[in-house]
């Protein structure tokens, strides 16, 4: 059947108008109309059915749970399977029991996310601090509420809070739990709605306790006295910044840095992670150390495992030798979430409004509220002991005549006319009549009414009493007061997070933690490059090397220093010793461009070493021609991996030589020529691409080949050799060597 069209095509449609479809028909609506009507009720939704706790401090999804567990008797008795709390939960609740069995696993005390969870469990439950930790199956696990929950369910069945329909309007649940301490504070809870969102940390609940008592004894009170830094589940350690704190405490929002804990064994040379931040896991912090020493930016860890078990969450990392622990769990804290920050916000529905409040705030909050549950409370209980006064009082009058009161039911004839008989017999009201005529026979003697009436002066002094709360303020605070000193008594626990002042907390520049050690360097003609550590030299065999392969340059230094690999493109990459795994003789070792990701076609042709960058490089071209270089001219403060023109590549380049200080140096040419001079005789330049200055003179068609630093016991006669510069050098004796090593 085609569809009737009441307007144009949807092409021809304003931008700010949606195309709806409904029964076949298409029409235009405003888009800000479809906002309200459809968008908003669900944002609204979500703020005030499921994302922002209130201020017991429970979400609804958390309060229908709890509730259900207290109908069916679970507070104290024997644990039930935890299919059949979700089955039951359902009637309050109607989601997917995979929703409500995660709700219930998040406030258990397996799962170990709350400071005094609601619901004891038996089974695997997971743990918040595991990722891929997941919970059993609820028809395994079996769950009762925890001892705690009679704070949450404290009178009431005293008409203490509202009860309202529950979605089918088939039972009635409680809007909110009559809570008898500031549980909102007490338990962390986080949630995301539309538009905002609430995060708001634990604290310990002794501490919350006390704070909220000196509140309601002066409402000036500076909370910090008695209410420091939070208190997470996991432990952790709080580095404590009192502006910063103050901030969180008196806004709700901001950041507060946790540390995890560690400690260090020193016979397996390794250190174990026990507890961390609560705004990761272990699996996240493995995954990160794992990441680092992938990319090379962490090389103290051999091996690093997660052994989170039974016993609770463990990180094991094992160390190289030589490491300082303390001082690489510090860097380590700075590139991984073994240090997090916790963002505060405490945002809670007050009278279904979202607001974000301080700590004080939410106590004053919720002293108002517990307020209103005590007075209503109290009321409710006047209520009951005046109802029972009343009828006490109608039993007194008839113990002045019982068989008056017999007489009176005998000889009246009809049922219905005992009770006016008895109203118009003894002048008391239907209520008593009724109580009375509902009184058993084998009850109608004295000592029963004699016991029943004995109650009636101890019920006016406690209406008196209960009269004189609701009319007191000071009263009712003092009954809040007690009730808090008795919970934190009987439910308070030791801290479990530690605070440690920021001014303690070292400042390690991570890129200074390198293990030092020492180590043989060994570069060849063809670019390979071998770190060695001394044993491994002594016990390794001959040196493994390509077929046309040689050792050009053998240094020993430690692990702890700076590479400059000089390129056949005038360019120097720079590295560490430390970026380099430890090898052994009988390996190749790592080629050098491959390794440095250098240029298509460009090749290392010398290896600088050096740790604080004195001394000078000489560079040997093959017009005779030679640079003396500041070695510090190739330092730079940022971490810069190469650096173009490095030397002068206007002339093919012969030798590289690097020295500490002036020395003598002797160039062997093409001809066969030797000249020796000292290099004081060259000035040093900072300019890396200098051309230098003429030293060795040449003849037409030969170039310079070698340049060495001179060894008196390789020429007999060193004088021979020695000219001012620039000069062309003397051939060689027939007894002293004229091969000279070369590039």
């Amino acid at each position: 059947m085609p569809r009737k069209k009441k307007s144009s095509s949807a092409g021809n449609m304003p931008k700010t108008h949606g195309v709806i479809n409904n029964a076949g028909e298409v029409v235009n609506q405003d888009i800000n109309d479809t906002l309200r009507s459809n968008y908003m009720p669900y944002a609204m939704s979500v703020i005030m059915s499921r994302a922002i706790p209130e201020i017991d401090g429970l979400k609804p999804s958390h309060r229908k749970l709890l509730y259900t567990m207290y109908k069916m008797n679970l507070l104290g008795s024997q644990r039930t399977k935890s299919a059949n709390i979700v089955g039951q939960t359902m009637r309050l609740n109607p989601h997917g029991d995979q929703a409500i069995y995660d709700t219930m696993a998040r406030m258990s005390r397996g799962y170990e996310a709350l400071l005094h969870p609601y619901v004891d469990s038996k089974g695997n439950f997971g743990k918040f601090y595991s990722r891929d930790m997941a919970c059993a199956a609820s028809r395994y696990t079996e769950a009762k509420l925890d001892p705690i929950c009679k704070e949450l369910f404290k009178d009431i069945d005293k008409d203490t809070v509202d009860f309202v329909d529950n979605y089918d309007n088939t039972m009635k649940e409680p809007s909110l739990l009559p809570v008898s301490f500031p549980n909102i504070l007490v338990n962390s809870n986080t949630g995301i709605a539309v538009g905002m969102a609430s995060s708001i940390c634990s604290f310990n609940l002794k501490e919350i306790c006390d704070t909220t008592i000196e509140i309601m004894k002066d409402s000036d009170f500076d909370i910090m006295q008695t209410l420091q830094a939070p208190d997470f589940p996991g432990g952790g350690e709080i580095v404590y910044d009192k502006h910063q704190m103050r901030q969180v405490l008196s806004t709700g929002r901001g950041s507060i840095r946790v540390r995890s804990v560690w400690n260090y064994d020193k016979s397996a040379n390794c250190v174990d992670v026990t507890e961390i931040p609560p705004t990761t896991s272990s699996e996240a912090i493995v995954e990160k150390v794992i990441d680092l020493v992938k990319t090379g930016k962490v090389k103290e860890i051999s091996d690093i495992r997660d052994e989170t078990g039974i016993d609770g969450l463990k990180i094991t990392i094992d160390l190289k030798r030589g490491v300082d622990a303390d001082k690489f769990m510090q860097k380590l804290m700075k590139m991984t979430p073994l240090e997090d920050n916790f963002s505060a916000n405490f945002n809670v529905l007050i009278a279904g409004v979202p607001k974000v409040m301080g700590v004080k705030e939410i106590l004053q909050e919720w002293i108002a509220f517990r307020t209103e549950c005590v007075r209503r409370r109290t009321y409710f209980d006047l209520q009951k002991k005046s109802d029972k006064l009343h009828l006490l009082e109608g039993l007194e009058l008839i113990l002045l005549d019982i068989d008056k009161a017999v007489k009176i039911v005998r000889e009246t004839e009809e049922e219905s006319d005992v009770v006016p008989n008895l109203m118009i017999g003894f002048g008391i009201d239907e209520v008593q009549a009724e109580y009375v005529a509902e009184i058993k026979l084998r009850h109608l003697n004295r000592e029963y009414i004699v016991k029943r009436t004995a109650e009636i002066e101890d019920l006016r002094k406690e209406i008196a009493e209960l009269d004189s709360v609701l009319k007191s303020k000071t009263k009712v605070r003092n009954i809040i007061i007690k009730e808090l000193q008795e919970v934190s008594k009987l439910y308070s626990k030791p801290r479990k997070s530690s605070i440690i002042y920021s001014e303690d907390v070292p400042e390690v520049d991570i890129t200074e933690e390198i293990p030092d050690y020492a180590v043989n360097l060994f570069f060849t003609q063809e670019g390979y490059f071998k770190k060695i550590t001394p044993l491994s030299l002594r016990m390794g065999g001959e040196q493994k090397l390509k077929e046309s392969d040689s050792i050009t340059q053998q240094i020993e230094t430690t692990n702890n220093t700076d590479l400059l690999f000089f390129t056949n493109k005038a360019q120097v990459y720079k590295s560490k010793a430390s970026e380099f795994a430890d090898t052994k003789a009988s390996v190749l070792g790592e080629f050098v461009p491959a390794k440095l990701q250098m240029d298509e076609d460009e090749s290392a042709v010398y290896m600088a070493v050096t740790k604080d960058y004195s001394g000078y490089l000489l560079f040997f071209y093959d017009n005779g021609k030679v640079a003396k270089i500041d070695l510090a001219s190739y330092q730079t403060k940022t971490n810069r991996k190469k650096l173009i023109n490095a030397y002068c590549d206007k002339f093919p380049l012969s030798a590289v030589l690097q020295i500490n200080e002036d020395i003598d140096v002797v160039m062997t040419a093409s001809s066969g020529k030797m000249l020796v001079f000292n290099t004081g005789l060259i000035a040093p330049k900072s300019a890396k691409a200098s051309q230098g200055i003429q030293v060795m003179k040449l003849n037409k068609g030969h170039r310079v080949m070698s340049a060495k630093i001179f060894n008196p016991d390789d020429i007999s006669n060193p004088s021979r050799y020695r000219r001012t510069i620039p000069a062309f050098g003397i051939l060689p004796t027939g007894d002293e060597p004229d091969g000279q090593t070369s590039l």
